[in-house]
């Protein structure tokens, strides 16, 4: 498999983002990590609904 065609700024912020080691994000298969891309946004989205106080 090869590794995923993103660019090392965006591979070093997901791989922050999703904890996981950048070499295992690279070369992550492609519809998990869309799945896993899908599951931080449902997280970021759920939580801007919070009312500030």
């Amino acid at each position: 498999m090869k590794p995923l065609q993103i660019s090392a700024e965006t591979a070093v912020k997901l791989a922050e983002k999703l904890g996981v080691p950048l070499e295992n994000l690279m070369h992550m298969p492609q519809h998990i990590l869309l799945q896993k891309i899908g599951e931080l946004a449902k997280e970021d989205a759920g939580s801007g609904d919070k009312p500030k106080s």
